[in-house]
């Protein structure tokens, strides 16, 4: 599970930030995570809380996610697909040749402090 992993890591990103703004608790992050991330929320949401708690700073910091859909390119037609509903395969002319604009990423998008 590297959830958590990634969990320490963006708490630290956000605790930097907090100690250079002189911010004393974050109550609230909010998170955007791309449908092909390989970030399985529900195990995030678990390892979040119990990451939030070893900090000060984040202790009691609340989640939210918001979920960047994923979105394929296909370079023979040009045209643009649910990536979920149909994969790699352009479901308009079959082509193989396609690749993932969006839905892979994890972005901080904002936080909410005291």
């Amino acid at each position: 599970m590297h959830e958590l992993g990634v969990a320490f890591e963006i708490i630290k990103t956000i605790e930097d930030f907090a100690k250079d703004k002189d911010i004393k608790h974050v109550k609230k992050t909010t998170l955007e995570i791309g449908d092909v991330s390989t970030i399985v929320t529900s195990y995030f949401e678990d390892v979040w809380n119990w990451a939030c708690s070893k900090s000060p700073i984040m202790k009691g910091s609340k989640l939210k996610i918001v979920p960047i859909k994923a979105i394929t390119l296909c370079d023979s037609c040009g045209k643009q697909y649910d990536t979920i509903k149909y994969g790699r395969v352009c479901p308009y002319c079959k082509s193989e040749f396609t690749h993932l604009l969006q839905g892979n990423e994890m972005n901080i998008k904002e936080i909410e402090v005291e």
